[in-house]
């Protein structure tokens, strides 16, 4: 009878001991939890989940924002030892500031950003985040960030990062063409809330700028500008959610580049700023640019030789100078350009709309090009092709052109500028333009009642219904005879 009462107690205690083991366990995972993330390919990646930038309304003054699908745990400050692996942790991420990064907008934060960089770049994690924090802004110097890198990568930017402030505080030594680039990196997000500022003013006001002052006039001197952001020969690369503004030159630059998507980015510029393309491809396939809202004093986008399977849908441009193929063939060079689609857009206040530009001298081909469902909102030339590119008054006709073929138009729709007309088609003395398509065309004068004729050059194409206005100058069917000299379809 004594044994039998002790056993009672001794399960008792046993079994309360057990649940308090247990719980212990339990909290220490859920405090010590730490976050796995997956990379994702540029055709998986998640769309913004705040409204986008729709065809038929003004773009708004924020940008549209970009929540990330997880949460980034912070890693641990690094240690003073020399190991290689300071920097590493678990949860393979990367804050500047923990590599010495001040982020006070003064001090430069250069070195701690390529050594972020170096060290998630050769890391074996399946996914490396380098963490930009809010709160911060960061100065960095012209800088090449190279790959290839072992793991997945993202940049992810929640604060600011700002180039030196103007030529005069650019290092001597450094490279005044670019100012961040991306050299041989596969498989790279360039992401977040924050936004990149290229600080541009006191680079537009170098004396060699065209001013818009008295005459327009320029003076010598150096003139190079950096690109803002430069991927070069790199690949499976996404830009996301990101405010970049007021570059020296060129917001966004790929060269060389497969398998690119950019996805709900706000790029900003004045519309008297020279030379600040948002995004310019060039040698680059498989791009998309989707949901985006571009306004600079350049091309919204532009689309260089070596470029084709280039989708672009869902942006608002402007005012700047439109979407444009080119310019291509100058210097007597050959330019291919192929796949290209426009699509579900808005160009407002532009100089240009959906224009292809080509330098007399050139050679090579543009072909197989849609641009459907654009809506113009006083547009100087809301649709245009000129083969008579120049720079200057002293450019001459050549035998020799781009050839343009296989151009379709279809329900672009709106108003434009009465001092230009509304289509302008100038086509190369010696190599016309064949097959344009035109459909679905409504295009009204902004000011006043009287519609401007369609202007053509030998252009030869056809309107597949009604067109406002009515374009009569397209020549039917096909020329009787091209040099097959001055062709090279690529």
């Amino acid at each position: 009878m004594r044994h039998s009462s002790i056993f009672p107690i001794l399960f008792s205690i046993y079994f309360v001991t057990l649940f308090f083991a247990i719980h212990a366990r339990h909290h220490f995972h859920t405090k010590h939890k730490h976050y796995s993330h997956s990379h994702k390919s540029s055709s998986e990646i998640s769309l913004s989940p705040t409204p986008l930038p729709s065809p038929y309304y003004s773009a708004p003054q924020e940008a549209p924002s970009f929540a990330p699908s997880g949460s980034y745990e912070e890693a641990p400050s690094p240690s003073p030892s020399s190991d290689e692996n300071n920097y590493q942790n678990a949860s393979g991420l990367f804050d500047v500031r923990k590599f010495g990064a001040i982020g006070d907008g003064i001090s430069d934060d250069t070195e701690s950003f390529k050594m972020a960089w170096d060290t998630a770049c050769q890391s074996e994690l399946a996914l490396n985040v380098i963490f930009v924090p809010n709160g911060f802004s960061f100065i960095v110097q012209s800088s090449i960030f190279t790959g290839p890198c072992k793991g997945g990568l993202v940049l992810k930017v929640d604060g600011t990062i700002m180039t030196p402030d103007g030529p005069e505080s650019w290092p001597k030594n450094n490279s005044k063409h670019q100012w961040l680039v991306f050299y041989r990196v596969n498989g790279m997000s360039l992401e977040g809330s924050g936004s990149i500022d290229g600080r541009g003013q006191k680079w537009w006001d170098l004396p060699c700028k065209p001013h818009k002052g008295p005459n327009g006039t320029t003076l010598p001197g150096p003139c190079d500008s950096p690109v803002a952001i430069r991927f070069f020969m790199s690949s499976n690369l996404t830009v996301q959610g990101l405010r970049i503004k007021n570059s020296p030159q060129f917001h966004f630059r790929f060269d060389g580049c497969q398998s690119v998507h950019v996805e709900s980015i706000f790029i900003t510029a004045p519309a008297l700023s020279p030379n600040t393309d948002g995004i310019h491809i060039e040698n680059t396939n498989d791009v998309k640019i989707y949901n985006s809202i571009i306004s600079n004093g350049d091309d919204c986008v532009s689309i260089g030789s070596g470029c084709f399977d280039v989708d672009i849908k869902n942006i608002t441009c402007g005012p700047g100078h439109g979407i444009s193929i080119g310019s291509l063939g100058n210097h007597n060079s050959k330019a291919c350009v192929s796949n290209i689609t426009v699509r579900d857009s808005v160009i407002k206040l532009s100089d240009n709309g959906v224009r292809i530009k080509t330098w007399q001298g050139g050679s090579g081909s543009v072909s197989g090009v849609t641009f459907n469902n654009i809506h113009m909102d006083t547009v100087k030339n809301p649709i245009i092709i000129d083969q008579f590119y120049c720079l200057s008054k002293d450019c001459s006709n050549k035998t020799s052109a781009v050839f343009v073929s296989d151009i379709v138009y279809t329900s672009i729709k709106g108003t434009y500028d009465i001092r230009h007309p509304p289509m302008h088609f100038a086509c190369s003395d010696s190599v016309p333009c064949t097959n344009l398509t035109l459909s679905d065309i409504e295009l009204y004068p902004s000011q006043g009642d009287i519609l401007n004729d369609a202007f053509c050059w030998n252009a030869y194409g056809n309107s597949e219904t009604l067109t406002i206005p009515p374009v009569f100058c397209l020549l039917d069917g096909v020329p009787q005879s091209i040099p097959a000299n001055d062709i090279d379809h690529c």
